[in-house]
Formats: structure tokens, C-alpha cells, sequence
């Protein structure tokens, strides 16, 4: 009795092992063959998928579920993160081969570039992707880094403070605003180092910093807390917000513009070569970039296609990132000349 109590034992066991490997989804797996119907069916048998993105928690959101309408069989899970932390993970799970993500948004172009020939990321295939709209020949890099968004930032203002508003960067040398202006730490991020690098392009060079340094202006870590002391009236002026619709919604006395030349950094999708629900994956990463989606995630940013309410520029005329001051030996020269400019 004990020998054919533990044979049965073993041969539990056994089961139990096969149908966690067969239906865990540990090991990745491509997408099925076929036309994008049995990529849906597929994707709605696997159940779930993982997005990791950079972008505003609200606006994720948005997405969670405006996608789970769309697709209710399919349980999105959301990480948000910013980039350093989630290419981190990306990289390790493509290293090990045992994915948690599926999907991931960033802006590191610089990553995307050192990723090129690698696997970490699988090429796209849904037929979003091939709207006219869309314009896949620009908006897909490598086959496999397909762009979803921008974040824009420009100038906020208190209308309290200031009522006739803010039309243009070169407005904040006005001397009634010294001490009144608030800016962000050219050190905090590269995504900051390119928006210094655009002031100087369109506005003056260095000599247009050195001006608005002389205005005496608080810094701030980032361009949220920044939007936050424009809307409560610790600045007048913020000089890197993002729209601020939130506060505006809220009732807060502000208002904002992109300027004259609009600048932004280009969110981009990838379907990981690591995931463990290869069907879904390129499911979501084709919502993404229909009317529905970014419906949810691009009001108060840029969106891929016309005619999204609430997007405040259009994703596919941002231009790419100047990687001479965000990457490497530039950056570091960049950023030592500027917080000397600004300390």
C-alpha cells in the first residue's frame, strides 16, 4: 500500500509539473501564425499581459480600461516606472529568458540604439500598426520600436499671477518676473539636457540661459513638482511644464503653450522578446495605437494619430532627441556647463 500510495504520489506530482509548464506561460513563446483573428483568439486563452511604461500614472489608467472594454477576457497588469528602473528589469528578464513584462514604453533612444540587434524586443504586427495614419514607414524603428506618444513640455503660468500669460520663453526675461520663474534640474534627467539644448537652438544659444539665470529662478527636481508650484502660486512661471490639465480641471488658476517651436520626447512601445504572453502583447501594442487608444493616453500629451481630444501636438512631428547632450562624455559636459551657468 505504501509502494502505490507514493507511485501516485509521484505521478500527481508529475501532472502537476507538466501543467504549470504548459500553462504558466514561464517559458515565452512567438505569436501564432496566421491572420491577426487567431493572434486575438490566442491572446484571449493566455488572459493576461504586463505593460511597463514610463508614462502618467491617470493616463495609464485610461488605458487599463479602455483596454479590458475592448478585450475583457485579457486582464491588463500595469508597472509604472521611470526608465532607468524599467530597462533594468527588461534586461534582466531578456538575460534569463523568464519574462514577467510583455509590453514596455520608454524614451531611452539611446537604449533603443544599443538594443538594435539583439532580441530583447520582436517586431509588431498588428493592423493598427498599417493604418494610413499611423504612417508606419516613420513611426517604426527597427521593425520593433513602434511610437506611441510624446510627452510635451512648455511654459505654465498662474493666470492669478500672471493674466496676460506667457507666449515665449524669451517672455520670461521680463524683469517683473525675477525671482518669480521656476525651472528643473538640467542634472535630473537627459530628457531635461534636450530641453536646454532646444531652449539654446531656438531662443538665443547660451547667452539666453545666462539670461535667465541672471532672473534668479527656483529649481525644481522635475517638471511635476514644478507644475505644482505654478498651480498654488509659488512661481508665477514654470519654464518645462507639462500642460497641466489636471490642475486646470481642478479649478487651479493656470494655463499653458508649447511655445513656438513645441519640443517633446518621443514615447516608443516594444513588444519584449521575453514575454510570456507573446499573443497579448502584440494585442495591446496594437490597441495602443488605434483612436481608442490613445484616446486614453495622449490628452494633455502628443498623440500618433489626428483628431484625439484633449492631445496637445502631433507625436510624429516631434523631433528625435539630440543624443550629442544626452548620452555619454556630451551629457556630462552639458550638464557641468549648465548647473555651472545656473547654480
Amino acid at each position: 500500500m505504501r509502494t502505490r500510495r507514493l507511485v501516485g504520489a509521484l505521478a500527481a506530482a508529475t501532472l502537476a509539473l507538466t501543467v504549470a509548464a504548459c500553462g504558466g506561460g514561464s517559458e515565452p513563446s512567438g505569436p501564432v501564425d496566421g491572420p491577426w483573428e487567431n493572434v486575438v483568439e490566442a491572446a484571449k486563452k493566455e488572459g493576461k499581459v504586463t505593460l511597463y511604461s514610463t508614462q502618467a500614472a491617470p493616463r495609464l489608467a485610461d488605458l487599463e480600461k479602455a483596454f479590458e472594454k475592448e478585450y475583457p477576457e485579457i486582464d491588463l497588469e500595469v508597472v509604472r516606472g521611470v526608465d532607468a528602473d524599467l530597462l533594468s528589469k527588461i534586461d534582466a528578464e531578456s538575460r534569463s529568458g523568464k519574462g514577467i513584462g510583455d509590453v514596455a514604453v520608454i524614451t531611452d533612444v539611446s537604449w533603443m540604439k544599443a538594443n538594435a540587434d539583439n532580441d530583447v524586443a520582436v517586431s509588431v504586427v498588428g493592423p493598427a500598426f498599417d493604418a494610413p495614419d499611423y504612417n508606419r514607414a516613420t513611426s517604426i524603428v527597427d521593425d520593433r520600436f513602434f511610437l506611441e506618444g510624446a510627452v510635451i513640455l512648455g511654459l505654465g503660468w498662474n493666470t492669478k499671477a500672471v493674466p496676460g500669460g506667457i507666449k515665449d520663453p524669451r517672455d520670461l526675461l521680463d524683469p517683473s518676473l525675477k525671482g518669480k520663474i521656476g525651472i528643473v534640474n538640467p542634472a535630473t534627467s537627459p530628457t531635461y539636457l534636450d530641453y536646454y539644448a532646444h531652449l539654446e537652438k531656438y531662443y538665443g544659444g547660451e547667452d539666453f540661459i545666462k539670461k535667465l539665470a541672471a532672473q534668479n529662478p527656483r529649481i525644481y527636481p522635475s517638471n511635476q513638482p514644478l507644475g505644482q508650484a505654478v498651480a498654488s502660486g509659488e512661481v508665477s512661471v514654470g519654464l518645462m511644464t507639462d500642460p497641466m490639465l489636471q490642475a486646470k480641471n481642478s479649478g487651479a488658476p493656470v494655463d499653458w503653450t508649447a511655445g513656438p517651436h513645441v519640443w517633446g520626447a518621443k514615447w516608443y512601445g516594444l513588444v519584449l522578446g521575453s514575454s510570456p504572453h507573446p499573443n497579448a502583447a502584440q494585442v495591446l501594442a496594437d490597441f495602443m495605437v488605434t483612436p481608442a487608444g490613445q484616446a486614453a493616453t495622449t490628452p494633455g500629451y502628443a498623440s500618433v494619430l489626428p483628431g484625439i481630444e484633449g492631445s496637445v501636438a502631433d507625436a510624429q512631428k516631434v523631433a528625435d532627441q539630440n543624443l550629442d547632450v544626452t548620452t555619454g562624455q556630451g551629457a556630462q559636459k552639458y550638464r557641468s556647463e549648465l548647473e555651472q551657468i545656473l547654480r
